[in-house]
């Protein structure tokens, strides 16, 4: 097993690949938090191998954090899009198996 854990500031209104696709292990559990307080509503947007957010999960109020664990969870690339107006700090965790 392979426990990956940085963390990444992403700019306002830009976005990134926080988790590459794995290339040999399988992906067991993974996990993105945005550090903020929990009383501001600033949106941030995760897809999954879609760079252009064409379908995404948001991240918005007090929802900080995104989290998938098992054995069939997304394998691909997972982009993060800070929308909001405010540069933020993000802390991410993959396991692989």
């Amino acid at each position: 097993m392979v426990q990956t854990v940085f963390s990444c500031k992403i700019l306002s209104g830009k976005k990134r690949i926080v988790l590459e696709k794995p290339r040999r292990l399988q992906r067991i559990f993974f996990s993105i938090h945005r550090i903020s307080d929990l009383t501001s509503w600033h949106e941030t947007r995760i897809s999954f191998d879609d760079p252009l957010f064409l379908s995404y999960f948001t991240l918005n109020g007090p929802l900080n954090f995104f989290e998938a664990e098992g054995a069939d969870i997304f394998q691909g690339n997972v982009w993060v899009y800070n929308v909001s107006d405010v540069d933020f700090w993000y802390a991410v965790t993959e396991i692989l198996h």
